[in-house]
């Protein structure tokens, strides 16, 4: 963790915690423990604490004081005090200093022509050789499907635990690369919070096997046909990985050529969380109508990649207990049931089956999945190549994912 200068709290300040991402380890000095780190490229820092602490930092909403919060939850204020400055100084809470920083940040990011790798050397090897060798050995195997591929899914699980499903996901690209000049859109979940439903991002894209270059002629054009700002997310790219995985595999397997891209987050506005039809969102279908556009009017072919892992189960996310081997096969056969109607191309029946039980299985692909359906030609039709569940050791919370593959005729 980076040093920061002490910052002083009150028992009257009133802390509110950002959302960020929290992930189960195991930490050599407090056994399990939760990792607190940014999604969105802020801070690099990272604060492991003791799951129990989290009910106490998850009452940190803004309103109550240090001391409020203390009481309420029998804890010595001056501990709680520390707590809350360590979250301070690693930017962790929302504060003027993190307004600060955060500004400063997306800057930075704006002015930039190319998005930095930033999960090299942590969610996969930095060190291109290595990289290339990883992917070599991931995608192995795997027959063509048959007909040229217009579409895949992938997982955004990091790549050193969702290998196998990366090249399941990507064989077919492997064994049967498209010919001629290729644009792809490449579809991914924010994992940090967005104000409107899809988030462009017009820069190229760097690996550790060098760069792919975005199609600004297509960015533009979606950006001119949409209803709302489509760059108001725009800074959710800064570290999101969903798409930057996605990337790296792509220029390895495209190494003699540079597919060019097309970096969309896809929220789906408050559809997920309400249940309504994105057909019924004029925001939503005015941007899909302009990507469809570009899909058929873009010179070269087009494919769709979609980064988007399924549920999201277990302690980690909130349930009381890890999954039994019961609950593992329901999850499972849920799972199927809504990439089923994916492979089928039912776009709207997929999004009613998967956001039925949104709280329970948390399937956070749901946004870039649901938006390739609508941009793969008619008549596509998709192949489980995969399935699985990651299982984590130290809580047995799980994240499934999916390799598919889509044709067209």
């Amino acid at each position: 963790m980076r040093q920061h200068a002490r910052t002083a709290l009150v028992p009257t300040f009133r802390p509110r915690l950002r959302p960020i991402d929290a992930v189960g380890i195991s930490d050599r000095r407090i056994g399990r423990a939760v990792l607190l780190r940014d999604t969105d490229g802020v801070s690099s820092s990272a604060i492991a604490v003791p799951p129990p602490l989290m009910v106490v930092i998850g009452a940190f909403d803004g309103k109550r004081t240090l001391a409020e919060i203390a009481a309420d939850h029998g804890v010595p204020v001056r501990a709680l005090m520390r707590v809350a400055e360590e979250l301070e100084r690693a930017l962790l809470l929302d504060s003027p200093r993190y307004r600060s920083a955060r500004k400063k940040a997306e800057e930075g990011f704006g002015s930039a022509a190319v998005r930095p790798a930033e999960h090299a050397g942590a969610a996969y090897p930095a060190d291109p050789g290595e990289l290339r060798r990883f992917i070599d050995a991931a995608c192995a195997g795997g027959a063509p499907p048959g007909a040229a591929v217009v579409g895949i899914v992938a997982p955004h699980i990091d790549p050193w635990r969702g290998k196998q499903s990366y090249g399941a996901a990507y064989a077919s690209l492997r064994a049967a690369p498209p010919r001629g000049e290729i644009t792809v859109i490449l579809l991914g979940t924010s994992h940090a919070p967005m104000k409107e439903p899809f988030a462009l991002c017009r820069k190229s894209f760097d690996t550790p096997l060098g760069v792919l270059p975005a199609d600004e002629a297509a960015i533009d054009a979606i950006a001119s046909a949409s209803p709302f700002d489509p760059y108001a997310d725009a800074f959710n790219h800064k570290r999101e990985h969903s798409l930057e995985f996605q990337a790296v595999f792509l220029r390895h397997i495209f190494a003699k050529r540079r597919p060019l891209i097309v970096p969309i987050l896809c929220g789906l506005s408050d559809c997920q969380r309400t249940g309504r039809s994105p057909e019924n969102d004029p925001k939503v279908e005015r941007f899909i109508r302009g990507v469809r556009t570009v899909c058929k009017n873009g010179r070269g072919r087009t494919m769709v990649v979609a980064g988007a892992d399924l549920s999201h189960v277990g302690p980690r996310f909130g349930d009381p207990e890890p999954f039994d081997d019961e609950r593992r096969r329901a999850l499972e056969a849920a799972d199927r049931e809504s990439l089923e109607l994916a492979t089928e191309c039912e776009h709207a029946r997929f999004f009613e089956h998967v956001q039925r039980d949104l709280d329970c299985r948390r399937v956070c692909g749901l946004g870039p999945i649901y938006t390739m359906l609508r941009l793969l030609p008619e008549k596509s039709r998709g192949t489980v190549a995969r399935y699985e569940q990651t299982i984590d050791e130290s809580d047995g919370s799980i994240v499934s994912h999916a390799a598919v593959t889509f044709v067209e005729g």
